[in-house]
């Protein structure tokens, strides 16, 4: 079938149309960039070709072969934006037309001083036709595979009235046209976006080489499903840090995009907003009902059992039983308060979710009531951190969102379940049962670990065995540690002493009077079977000796050689329970084997014998 391509397309885009939606051939295709994979594609009208980028979200049209070379696509949405004296199209939505043809004419680079730049002509179609390809098959079935935005071209953001009195406009400070949040993208020179406020972090106090700093960030949800984290540093912070409101929609415009650090930064997108001194953001004052309250992707309960340690995850579940306040002493000092609760869903699993700091009075306090009075609601945990030091575990964070009773299809759902059936059926849990070994513990005795290859696939085993601690390394059983707090995680690398006799962290690149001390224990553990070398680190050190590393180091550098012996000694050859991650590491050349500590429990003699009878009678599998 004959296919025109769009007479002039490229010098229309390049004069400033971003309304047309030409059709174009693909020539060439390039991955480009090493952190961030990018796809630049050589575009042509027949006549002339020009370099274009292709936003990251149509990264699978290529990917899935629907876009390649000789393909003939719609651009829908884009961009032109002049980066160091060059135009540069950013394609940000597109349909494929035909999948792959010969080339079109006999296109050329297309040089922006030509007339033709300054005065396209539009509307036209070449005459030359295509003649299909026979050489691939071509993809039937491409919907299932590609995310498309709608076509429609949203109008120009217009500013407040009190912003209209500043005289005329200047040519670079035109109105920015509101664009998805899943199209930002650093080559943009205006933007803006149109989005929710779904979560405020707190303000937050810094100080280093530079001095002293406060920061904050807050999350956007647009129309679209685009979620994004804006952060503010300082004067900024002082401008909009009492305008944001969680649940507000605002639009906001004038910041520049970096890459998102995915260590402290869950949603699922490359980029991170920072607001600048010359940014904006208005309150949109009419609710806009196209824009979810929240967005979750929820994880079933047994998926967790798989999820990678302090990985940042959403779960829904019947909240069954709520243990009270405790006080618990953080690392720096300072107290805070933890409460543990029991979640369960279809899945057949149950898992503990622990509240941390204002979480335990608010919704904590709650949902105890609630409990208590008979009634077990539904929890929507928005942003929660998965922990395996006990089975696995869910945790608050400072990100991290409640929902007691959400109004959603999930939700309504998992209420009918529970009231139906749900209610009468039991959960296995994946965390930690205290009554002396959960049912999903693998025991072990120490010979098996090596017998049976433990730790040598692809995935760590967890396994639980019964055994005594037999030595102590005590020659570098800590070392010095960073105290720095980067979001919801400590730094804990090691420190060493600079010229001026303070502590330097090489990876924050910043000094400071004290240093934390973190355990590195190398212990021989033993049972029945045999005996093996394990590794405990920070929690498990001290749930071994009792004592923080600072405590003992400390005995040490005093000469209290005599108190420091008394404890070491007196962590030897009692029983215990100890959970153990095995795993095969590469050191230098050669694969060894590292079983590590992950959590140490007393003994309860009478509920693990009452465990080991009902292993005995089949009744646990």
């Amino acid at each position: 079938m004959p296919m025109n391509l769009t007479s002039n397309g490229i010098p229309v885009i390049l004069s400033g149309d971003m309304n047309s939606k030409p059709l174009l051939q693909v020539l060439d295709i390039k991955l480009i960039g090493s952190s961030q994979e990018r796809y630049r594609l050589l575009l042509s009208d027949s006549v002339f070709t020009q370099q274009t980028m292709l936003a990251t979200q149509l990264n699978d049209r290529v990917k899935t072969g629907a876009v390649r070379k000789g393909s003939v696509v719609q651009l829908i949405e884009y961009i032109c934006s002049t980066i160091q004296n060059r135009k540069i199209i950013v394609v940000l939505n597109m349909e494929t037309i035909i999948p792959e043809c010969e080339v079109i004419g006999n296109p050329k680079t297309h040089a922006e001083s030509d007339t033709m730049a300054h005065n396209p002509v539009s509307n036209g179609t070449s005459q030359y036709t295509t003649k299909p390809s026979t050489n691939r098959s071509v993809p039937t079935n491409l919907s299932n595979t590609t995310q498309t935005f709608q076509p429609t071209v949203q109008p120009a953001y217009q500013p407040p009235p009190v912003y209209k009195a500043h005289g005329s406009i200047m040519k670079n400070e035109a109105p920015a046209r509101i664009i998805p949040i899943a199209a930002l993208n650093p080559y943009q020179g205006r933007w803006a976006v149109k989005a929710r406020v779904t979560a405020k972090g707190d303000l937050r106090r810094y100080n280093n080489a530079k001095g002293d700093g406060k920061v904050f960030s807050f999350d956007l949800l647009d129309s679209d499903g685009g979620e994004i984290r804006v952060t503010c540093f300082n004067a900024v912070v002082d401008r909009f840090y009492d305008t944001i409101e969680v649940g507000k929609v605002f639009i906001i415009s004038k910041g520049s995009l970096k890459p998102a650090k995915k260590n402290f930064n869950h949603l699922n997108n490359e980029w991170e907003i920072f607001l600048e001194s010359s940014s904006t953001i208005d309150l949109c004052p009419d609710e806009d009902s196209s824009i979810p309250q929240q967005q979750f992707s929820f994880k079933p309960i047994i998926e967790i059992e798989t999820a990678e340690n302090n990985s940042i995850i959403d779960v829904i579940g019947i909240v069954m039983s709520v243990k009270p306040c405790v006080p618990v002493q953080r690392k720096n000092g300072m107290e805070t308060q933890k409460r543990d609760l029991n979640l369960k869903d279809q899945s057949g699993r149950s898992v503990e979710l622990t509240l941390w700091g204002e979480f335990c009075n608010r919704e904590g306090q709650k949902l105890q009531e609630l409990v208590n009075s008979g009634f077990s609601p539904v929890l929507a945990v928005k942003a929660g951190k998965v922990n395996d030091f006990s089975g696995k575990s869910v945790g608050t964070v400072s990100s991290t969102q409640l929902f007691i009773d959400p109004d959603s299809p999930e939700a309504s759902n998992l209420r009918a379940w529970f009231d139906g059936v749900g209610r009468n059926l039991d959960s296995q849990s994946i965390s930690r049962d205290l009554q002396g070994g959960s049912k999903m513990d693998i025991w072990k005795t120490v010979s098996q670990i090596k017998d049976e290859g433990l730790g040598r696939s692809d995935r760590a085993d967890w396994v639980t065995v019964k055994g005594t601690i037999s030595f102590i390394k005590t020659d570098n059983f800590c070392y010095t540690a960073c105290p720095l707090t980067y979001g919801d995680k400590q730094c804990n690398k090691k420190v060493t002493k600079s010229g001026s006799s303070k502590w330097q962290c090489d990876r924050c690149n910043q000094e400071f009077e004290e240093c934390d001390y973190r355990y590195l224990l190398q212990c021989q553990v033993q049972d029945h079977t045999g005996l093996t070398w394990v590794t405990a680190f920070q929690e498990a050190g001290e749930e071994i000796l009792g004592c923080s590393a600072k405590e003992l180091y400390m005995m040490k550098c005093e000469g209290d050689d005599d108190r420091f012996g008394n404890v070491i000694k007196s962590r030897l050859f009692g029983e215990m329970l100890l959970k153990l991650k095995v795993k095969e590491e590469t050191y230098g050349e050669e694969q060894r084997v590292k079983i590590t500590v992950v959590k140490v429990d007393k003994v309860n003699y009478s509920s693990h014998t009452k465990f080991l009878m009902g292993l005995i009678s089949g009744k646990i599998n």
